[in-house]
Order: C-alpha cells, then sequence, then structure tokens
C-alpha cells in the first residue's frame, strides 16, 4: 500500500516577547518509496517542520493528515501511538538512553508495543546483527563511538517498522566516512511503503535525495537541480 503525508497551510509561529514566524503557509506532499532532503541555514524552519511531521509539536495552524487519516492535535495518546507504530525519530544527537545497553535501547520500543519479551529480543538482535553490531550489543552509549551510537539510534528508530523515517541532521557530528556510512543504511532503507525525511547541512547528501527541498524564511522551495 502506498503511503503518503499530507500537510496544508501549515504555519508555525512562537509568541516570546515578540512574535517569532519559523514556518509560513506550507502546502506539500510527501509520498512513499522517496527520500527527502531539507536544506536550510540554521533558523530557517527544517527542524521545526520535522518537529511537526513527527507529531512532537503542533502548528499554529493548518493540517497534517497521514494516510486520509488527519492529525487530531488535540489527542496527544492517539498521537503518541501514531508515533509509535508508524514513524522512526533519527536525531542528531542520538538521544540514546545512556543507562541502557545498545540492546536495551533496541528493544524496549518494540517490547512496548509487542509485550513479547522473546520476540523482541530476537527482532533487536537481528537488527542490530545487520548494523554489524553483534559484539557490541551489552555496550552502553558512553562505550560506543560516534558511528556505532548512530547505528544505534537508527536500529531503535526502525524496529517497529515504521512507514515514515525522519532524520534531524543525522550525521552532524560524524566525520565524512562515518557519516557516509550512516547515509548509506538510510538509503538501504527506503522502499516503496517508506518515506524518508533527513534534514542536513551537508550538501552531497542532500543532492542523494529523490527530492530536495530548500527552507528559506519559513517558506519550502523544491528544485531537481544539484543543492551547490
Amino acid at each position: 500500500m502506498s503511503n503518503f503525508i499530507k500537510i496544508r497551510n501549515i504555519n508555525k509561529k512562537y509568541e516570546k516577547n515578540k512574535t517569532i514566524k519559523v514556518l509560513n503557509d506550507i502546502t506539500f506532499n510527501f509520498e512513499s518509496g522517496k527520500a527527502y532532503s531539507i536544506v536550510g541555514p540554521s533558523g530557517s524552519g527544517k527542524s521545526t517542520l520535522l518537529n511537526l511531521l513527527s507529531l512532537i509539536d503542533r502548528p499554529t495552524s493548518g493540517s497534517i493528515e497521514i494516510n486520509k487519516s488527519r492529525i487530531n492535535f488535540n489527542n496527544k495518546v492517539e498521537n503518541d501511538i501514531i508515533r509509535a507504530k508508524k514513524i522512526g525519530i533519527i536525531y542528531q544527537d542520538k538521544n540514546l538512553l545512556s543507562d541502557f545497553s545498545a540492546f536495551e535501547n533496541v528493544y524496549l520500543p518494540n517490547l512496548l508495543l509487542s509485550n513479547d519479551k522473546s520476540a523482541s529480543t530476537y527482532l533487536a538482535k537481528k537488527i542490530i546483527k545487520n548494523f554489524g553490531l553483534s559484539s557490541r550489543l551489552n555496550h552502553f552509549p558512553s562505550e560506543l563511538s560516534g558511528g556505532e551510537n548512530q547505528r544505534i539510534a537508527i536500529a531503535r528508530a526502525i524496529i517497529n517498522n515504521p512507514e515514515i523515517i525522519l532524520a534531524d541532521e543525522p550525521t552532524g557530528s560524524l566525520d565524512f566516512e562515518n557519516a557516509k556510512q550512516i547515509f548509506k543504511i538510510l538509503f538501504n532503507l527506503k522502499n516503496k511503503n517508506r518515506i524518508i525525511i533527513f534534514a542536513t547541512h551537508n550538501r552531497y547528501f542532500a543532492n542523494m535525495a529523490d527530492c530536495k527541498i530548500k527552507m528559506i524564511g519559513g517558506k519550502m522551495k523544491i528544485t531537481n537541480e544539484r543543492i551547490d
């Protein structure tokens, strides 16, 4: 089944000492089977857009629809369930639980959904093995390299087989060789039923996407041209 995200007339502003408008009347369709890169200077709205798509934040106005189902931003419990089942999130700072091992970081999100320890154990070990980290199962995040931590973060994000993968600067703290490995893994996750959306400052990786989005002044500009 083909999956999609529709965003319609999305606005996001923050009220502090003055009104700060971050996203300005954005309308776009994200389609499954494609990888989307989002580029733009700091403060252009990249992370804000990803936070809205992940249902962590809510728009000031406008709507988001996932597979013909309009998101009700007043229903936090329902949105938490949608996020757990349908959305895998990869953060720049990895956000691994420091007091839990690599295995536990990957295992727990699946256990919360399946309530089946045996099945969750098998699946977590299988994914970690596929990422070449079987020897690091019982290591804590502080005992792993930056590249290893990020691979565990990706394993955690995909263990529930999400339809949507969102990544905010997933290689921001890595050297180029480790970053290439992470993006190779990320693009290998693309399939006909999955949407991959990532924000990056790195033009090399941005140009690998099927669709390139430039964020400028809270607006989206779609380009088929190479980003320099």
